[in-house]
């Protein structure tokens, strides 16, 4: 059922299916990471033998760090790719929020950008402490159009929402714990115990019951995102033509500060 799947690392572990995004040490995200993300958790969602689906990063550096910043510069005149990415993106999101099975995303360092999205996208989020968590799209003169100004609001509110992703500020996870942007923090020699009590907890559970509170739970949330994220990822098209786009992918690549001019 998974065979097809070759940028992920997919495994069983009784009925906890396990997806790790295998690009270490970073887990940056691939073309074809994106694509079998895009619809890995509808697999998921249909497989009988599956209960509860738990996602990680390879190593123990990072969850993801994001998009690959020497492939935005390589892309940013690759129109076509650039917009099977925002669609891939839109269903991301959406798949996540509508998989039947429970999601945990076992955040085992960095997730930054679409890695945070992710997160955040998933039922339970257990953290690594010390690990960063943002959305630094703007940084990158880029919307935070793919999950970011759709999830913080709802999860954290507005005002904190509008101080982080307008800063693309990192934070630490026990600092998300505290906002209520993760479920749970703990530090490396506890992470995956935590883990394993909450895919004990829900593989065992009475799963018609928890298919069904976890789809009333994200009902508004799925229809925010239906609603949305077409304007969302539509305004973060328009970042993407802009020159301050381009140069803060040039800054960061050669290790300047970028200079942006508001065009």
């Amino acid at each position: 059922m998974y065979e097809e799947f070759k940028a992920l690392k997919i495994e069983r572990r009784g009925t906890a299916l396990w997806i790790t995004l295998d690009n270490p040490p970073l887990n940056s995200m691939t073309d074809d990471m994106h694509h079998e993300l895009s619809y890995v958790f509808r697999t998921a969602s249909r497989d009988p033998d599956t209960r509860v689906v738990v996602v990680t990063g390879a190593g123990d550096k990072a969850f993801s760090a994001g998009g690959n910043i020497q492939n935005m510069k390589d892309g940013l005149h690759d129109h076509d790719r650039w917009c099977k990415g925002m669609l891939e993106a839109r269903e991301l999101v959406l798949s996540i929020l509508d998989c039947h099975k429970p999601v945990i995303a076992r955040i085992n360092g960095h997730a930054v950008g679409v890695g945070a999205t992710i997160a955040l996208c998933s039922d339970i989020s257990i953290m690594l402490d010390k690990g960063k968590i943002g959305d630094t799209h703007v940084k990158i003169g880029l919307v935070a159009g793919d999950g970011g100004a759709l999830l913080w609001p709802l999860l954290v509110g507005l005002v904190n929402a509008r101080r982080y992703l307008l800063s693309g500020e990192l934070i630490t996870g026990r600092e998300a714990a505290n906002i209520g942007l993760i479920t749970e923090v703990a530090d490396a020699g506890n992470l995956d115990a935590a883990v394993n009590r909450w895919v004990d907890r829900l593989g065992n559970g009475a799963s018609v019951a928890l298919y069904g509170t976890k789809r009333v739970l994200n009902m508004h949330l799925r229809q925010q995102a239906q609603a949305y994220m077409d304007a969302h990822l539509g305004l973060e098209t328009i970042s993407q033509l802009s020159h301050d786009h381009a140069e803060a992918v040039d800054a960061f690549v050669n290790k300047r500060e970028p200079k942006f001019e508001g065009r």
